[in-house]
């Protein structure tokens, strides 16, 4: 019963988390506030995918808002009768939020893969990857992130917000895992009739 009634607000939560997410991912363009790395190309692979700005970002944020506009009560009615229309609302629902558990675990699967590889730096050899054969062992070796020179600090500007952009898209897609059992519940458990009587 209480994940039917908080179907409804599993929505509205997931506007705050898309916006976080981008606002996230645009910060990872600019090291310590400055744009000449971004100018110049001397960011991650990973953070051009824009995954923080389009998937679990643009994306589930339209997602939420037309969730949020099924819900309302004053949807259009396209059938007859009232258990045909709210059956209609729900499978659109559960279709939705399947998609937005893509997008969230798509976005989710890339930062982490962002995460694994480390940052793009320049270090006694060059502009390279210099963690991207640690496997991420580099994220408990604090002692090698000093072999990234510039930009300044870019170890722990990458693992903070790639490690809020995980955690963010987790979140979103535990919304939408819940979204869907509560949608599911709501049509084949008899909160409403499937049929059309």
């Amino acid at each position: 019963m209480a994940l039917e009634t908080c179907g409804s607000c599993l929505s509205c939560l997931l506007i705050p988390l898309a916006l976080w997410s981008i606002v996230v991912n645009i910060l990872l363009y600019f090291p310590n506030g400055k744009a000449s790395h971004a100018a110049s190309y001397q960011l991650p692979n990973y953070v051009w995918y824009f995954e923080g700005i389009c998937f679990s970002g643009v994306m589930i944020l339209l997602l939420a808002v037309i969730l949020i506009t099924l819900e309302c009560s004053v949807f259009y009615r396209c059938c007859q009768s009232e258990s045909c229309n709210k059956t209609y609302r729900s499978f659109i629902s559960i279709v939705l939020a399947l998609l937005g558990v893509a997008f969230s675990g798509y976005s989710c699967i890339i930062f982490t893969l962002g995460l694994i590889q480390g940052p793009f730096c320049n270090s006694t050899g060059g502009w390279d990857y210099i963690f991207k054969d640690t496997a991420g062992g580099y994220l408990t070796d604090y002692s090698t992130w000093s072999r990234c020179t510039e930009p300044a600090n870019i170890v722990e500007w990458n693992i903070i917000l790639l490690s809020v952009l995980i955690a963010l898209s987790g979140l979103q897609l535990i919304i939408c895992f819940l979204k869907v059992a509560a949608e599911l519940k709501r049509t084949l458990c008899g909160t409403y009739s499937v049929f059309v009587q």
